[in-house]
C-alpha cells in the first residue's frame, strides 16, 4: 500500500486483492484537485471500453473533463473511497427529445477497474436512486441504458432495483459501431425500502 502525498491509494496488485469497507465509500462533487485520480481509471482501456469517451491519453482531456463534461450534468458525483475519486456517476436530463421526457433523467457511472466487483457500484446507484427522486421531484423515472455486452453492468442496476424493460437493437452508434443497448428503468415506487 502506497500512502504518500499525492500517490494513488493502492498499486494495482495490492488493489485487486483488497476487501473495500464500503463505509469508506462517499461521494461529493468533482474538482479539478481530483484530476491525477481521475486519469488513473479515464486511462483504462477496461473502463472505457462500453464508454462512448476513448481512454484518456493526457491531462488536459482530464481537465477538460472536470471543465466542460461533468458541469454539462443534472447532477455529477466523484465516487470517492477516503476522499479519493476511482470513478464518477451522474445523471442527465432527457428533455428535449419529447414532452414527457422532461420527467425522465439518464444514469451513467464508470468505476476503476481494480474496484470492480467489490459492491461499490451497486451501493452508490441504490444511493443516486434516492438522491435522483428525492431532490428532484419532478422526476417519474430513472433509466440506464447499457451495451448488450457489458453483462457486468446490467447485473449492477438489477441488484440496484432497476428493471430490464429491453433491448434496442443498433440503437447507439459508439466508436465506429452500432451497438444493441439494454434500457433499464426505475420508477420512484418501484424504489426497495
Amino acid at each position: 500500500m502506497n500512502m504518500m502525498e499525492g500517490a494513488p491509494i493502492y498499486s494495482k496488485s495490492d488493489a485487486k486483492e483488497e476487501y473495500v469497507d464500503l463505509t469508506q465509500i462517499s461521494l461529493r462533487p468533482i474538482d479539478l484537485s481530483d484530476v491525477d485520480d481521475l486519469m488513473l481509471w479515464t486511462t483504462d482501456e477496461k473502463v472505457a471500453r462500453y464508454c462512448t469517451w476513448e481512454p484518456y491519453t493526457s491531462k488536459e482531456d482530464g481537465i477538460n473533463f472536470i471543465q466542460n463534461i461533468a458541469s454539462k450534468a443534472l447532477w455529477f458525483r466523484a465516487i470517492c473511497l477516503r476522499d479519493r475519486a476511482i470513478g464518477c456517476i451522474d445523471f442527465f436530463s432527457c428533455s428535449g427529445q419529447r414532452k414527457c421526457r422532461d420527467k425522465s433523467a439518464e444514469l451513467g457511472y464508470a468505476l476503476s477497474s481494480i474496484y470492480w466487483n467489490k459492491g461499490i457500484a451497486t451501493q452508490v446507484v441504490k444511493q443516486v436512486v434516492e438522491v435522483a427522486f428525492g431532490e428532484f421531484p419532478h422526476l417519474e423515472r430513472l433509466e440506464a441504458l447499457v451495451d448488450v455486452e457489458n453483462v457486468a453492468s446490467q447485473r449492477v442496476l438489477e441488484k440496484a432495483g432497476f428493471q430490464k424493460e429491453g433491448v434496442l437493437r443498433k440503437y447507439l452508434f459508439i466508436k465506429g459501431k452500432s451497438r444493441d443497448m439494454v434500457m433499464f428503468s426505475i420508477l420512484p415506487n418501484d424504489r426497495q425500502i
